[in-house]
């Protein structure tokens, strides 16, 4: 952002070009639509990372022109409209009980692709180190409770399917 030049191999382009592949998985799991409310869901978490990417992308002296030129920042309420999520998820008896082995479904397998990634990209911005998660300490939790979204997601579209998932 704002015409800085950094090399390929930079930490931040690690951090967001993790983010930029869990989006595209995201998009693959979405395109199979064999769930309304989850592809609706998952199109709302692939414009919030938009804003995940952008954060990451700006540097830590850049961040109040990043705001001022009108870009978000990842907030309390990104994480909080997750764990409302899962409350949701939750509620309706889906639960985080056991091991499946991804597959019944092609939206459920792209899911579960995507929680990998998610995970990835998590421990990528973990490696930016103590100075950018004290400035957005929000960014890992947004990603980490994603994660479990992913995987709870996973878990409605193979009920929703009929298809009884191998657990372990």
């Amino acid at each position: 952002m704002f015409g800085h030049r950094v090399p390929k191999t930079d930490r931040r382009i690690e951090a967001y070009g993790a983010i930029d592949e869990l989006n595209a998985a995201i998009g693959l799991a979405r395109s199979y639509r064999e769930d309304r409310w989850i592809s609706e869901e998952l199109l709302r978490i692939q414009e919030e990372l938009v804003i995940v990417m952008g954060e990451l992308a700006v540097r830590m002296e850049d961040r109040a022109r990043y705001q001022e030129k009108g870009f978000s920042l990842v907030d309390d309420g990104m994480v909080a409209r997750l764990d409302g999520v899962v409350g949701a998820m939750e509620s309706k008896g889906v639960k985080f009980d056991g091991w499946d082995i991804p597959g019944s479904t092609p939206m459920s397998a792209g899911l579960h692709l995507a929680r990998t990634i998610c995970r990835r990209a998590e421990r990528e911005v973990l490696r930016l180190g103590d100075d950018f998660r004290q400035q957005n300490p929000c960014v890992v939790r947004y990603l980490n409770r994603l994660s479990d979204v992913l995987w709870l997601c996973a878990r409605v579209a193979e009920s929703i399917s009929g298809e009884v998932p191998v657990m372990v």
